[in-house]
């Protein structure tokens, strides 16, 4: 049997402030949005590594998404406010100057460059919404 030809398009992050969000995505870590979808004011905000143009990110409004009772609604809002609701890891070649560029944004620090026993080399961060972004240094 042969591999099938799939690539990762998009992954959903959620979002609650889309000017904290841009901030914190196109301003700190330098993705570029791809697009900027607003409905009944709420917005739905692709972006991406501007070298990687076949991967995106899409920041959206837990709010909008169907099927979803408003007590879920509540769940997931308690649980983006406490930082347990999502999660995102990337990776760079420059761990050391991709922290310093993001501390220097503001961004809520969640653990520095550490060598970890599972043998890589990473830190954290919080976006706006409380996502955990864990960034990892290639080898």
């Amino acid at each position: 049997m042969t591999g099938m030809d799939i690539t990762i398009h998009s992954s959903f992050l959620p979002h609650d402030d889309p000017d904290a969000s841009l901030a914190f995505y196109r301003d700190a870590l330098g993705f570029e949005v791809r697009n900027d979808v607003g409905y009944k004011g709420m917005h739905w905000i692709t972006i991406g590594p501007p070298d990687q143009p076949g991967t995106s990110i899409v920041l959206y409004p837990p709010a909008a998404s169907p099927g979803v009772t408003d007590d879920e609604r509540r769940t997931i809002a308690e649980m983006m406010a406490k930082g347990t609701f999502a999660s995102i890891l990337l990776a760079t070649a420059d761990l050391d100057g991709t922290f310093e560029r993001l501390q220097a944004s503001d961004a809520e620090v969640v653990q520095e460059p550490t060598e970890q026993p599972y043998g890589v080399r990473d830190c954290a961060f919080r976006d706006p919404a409380g996502n955990l972004v864990r960034i990892q240094e290639l080898p």
